[in-house]
C-alpha cells in the first residue's frame, strides 16, 4: 500500500515537472523531421513514454535532459522507414523552361517539408532573447537542409549547435560514446556547410521592413499586379512551391512565372498575414467558382534588408491552413 501511495505521488507530480518542456520538445521534434503534424504526435509518444517510467525516473540527469533523451530516440525510430521530407529545391536544379508551365508532383512520391506556426514553439514567459534563438533555429532553409543529413548526424548536431547539451550529454541521449559525438558532429558541419554554404541575415519578422515586404507580397497577389513583385523580390530570389516539382530562381522569371500561371485576375486571391518558422508569412485564400474563398494554403517568405531572398509557397493543402488556426473558408 506504501510503495501504491508512492507511486501515485510521483505520477501526480509528472505534468508539473514535465509540461514547461512540451514547446521546446515539439520543436525539437519538428527540427527531426520536418513535419508539424508528425512533430505533434512524436511529442505526444514522448510523453506517454515518459509518463510511464516517471515512477522509475532517479534523476541521475535532469529531468529536461531525461525528456529530450526520449523523444529523440522516439523520433529516430520513426524516421527508420521515412523517406526524407524536401522541398522542390531538394529535387532538382532551378527550372530552366519558364515559358512552360509548373508540373505537380505524383501524389505520395514525395514527402515534402511542412512548415510550423510560431505559435506553437513560442516561449511561454516572452523571453525576447529565447524567441529570437529559436526563429534562427527553426529557419525553412535550415530545416530543410538539416533533413539530408543521417538522422543520428542530425541529432547530434541539433543536441550539440541548438540546444547546447555537452558532448557528454549528448552521448548519454543517444546511447554512444562522446568520441562517436564528436566525429558525428564533424561530419554533420560539413555537410551542412555543403549545403547551406551561404548563410542569411534575416529580418525579424517584427521588423518594419520584413513586414512592409509582406504587405508588397500580398497586395501583388490581390490586385494581379506582376509589377508589385518587382518592388518586393531580390533580383536573385527564389520561388518554390509544393506541390509542383520545378522552382526558379532570379527576380525575372519567378515573376514571369506568377504572372503566366498563378496571379490570375484582381481579386483571385486573399491573405492574411501571419508567421511560420520565425519568419514572415501568409495564409492563402483562392476564390473558387462559385465565389467563395477557400483554403490553398501557406507562403513564407525569407526577408533581408535588400528584398525578399526565397519565397517557398506550401499550395493545395488546406489541412496546413487549419493547423495554423485559421478557417477552411474565408467570410467576406
Amino acid at each position: 500500500m506504501t510503495a501504491h501511495l508512492r507511486g501515485t505521488a510521483n505520477q501526480d507530480r509528472f505534468p508539473a515537472e514535465t509540461e514547461r518542456f512540451r514547446r521546446e520538445l515539439l520543436a525539437h521534434c519538428y527540427r527531426m523531421v520536418g513535419s508539424a503534424h508528425d512533430a505533434e504526435d512524436l511529442v505526444q509518444e514522448t510523453y506517454l513514454r515518459a509518463w510511464r517510467s516517471y515512477a522509475g525516473f532517479e534523476a541521475r540527469a535532469s529531468i529536461r535532459s531525461w525528456l529530450y533523451k526520449i523523444a529523440t530516440n522516439v523520433c529516430l525510430t520513426a524516421l527508420e522507414p521515412r523517406r526524407i521530407r524536401v522541398l522542390p529545391s531538394g529535387l532538382a536544379g532551378p527550372h530552366d523552361a519558364p515559358d512552360r508551365p509548373p508540373s505537380h508532383v505524383a501524389p505520395g512520391e514525395v514527402s515534402w517539408l511542412e512548415p510550423l506556426p510560431d505559435r506553437w514553439i513560442a516561449p511561454a514567459d516572452d523571453d525576447p532573447a529565447a524567441t529570437v534563438i529559436a526563429r534562427e533555429s527553426l529557419r525553412l532553409a535550415l530545416i530543410a537542409s538539416l533533413q539530408h543529413l543521417p538522422a543520428r548526424q542530425r541529432a547530434i548536431l541539433i543536441l550539440r549547435e541548438v540546444l547546447a547539451f555537452s558532448a557528454a550529454e549528448t552521448a548519454d541521449i543517444l546511447g554512444t560514446t562522446t568520441a562517436a559525438v564528436k566525429s558525428g558532429l564533424q561530419r554533420a558541419r560539413a555537410r551542412l556547410g555543403e549545403l547551406e554554404p551561404e548563410a542569411e541575415e534575416l529580418l525579424e519578422p517584427t521588423d518594419q521592413r520584413a513586414r512592409a515586404l509582406l504587405d508588397g507580397y500580398i497586395a501583388a497577389f490581390e490586385r494581379s499586379d506582376a509589377g508589385l513583385l518587382e518592388q518586393v523580390l531580390r533580383t536573385d530570389a527564389t520561388l518554390e512551391a509544393t506541390p509542383f516539382r520545378e522552382w526558379h530562381a532570379g527576380r525575372v522569371n519567378c515573376i514571369h512565372m506568377l504572372d503566366a500561371y498563378v496571379l490570375g485576375a484582381p481579386g483571385d486571391w486573399r491573405m492574411i498575414a501571419t508567421t511560420a518558422n520565425g519568419q514572415p508569412a501568409a495564409i492563402v485564400y483562392y476564390r473558387d467558382a462559385d465565389g467563395a474563398f477557400r483554403a490553398n494554403g501557406i507562403v513564407v517568405l525569407a526577408p533581408t534588408v535588400t528584398g525578399v531572398s526565397r519565397v517557398i509557397a506550401f499550395h493545395a493543402d488546406p489541412a496546413l491552413v487549419a493547423m495554423f488556426g485559421f478557417p477552411d473558408v474565408l467570410a467576406d
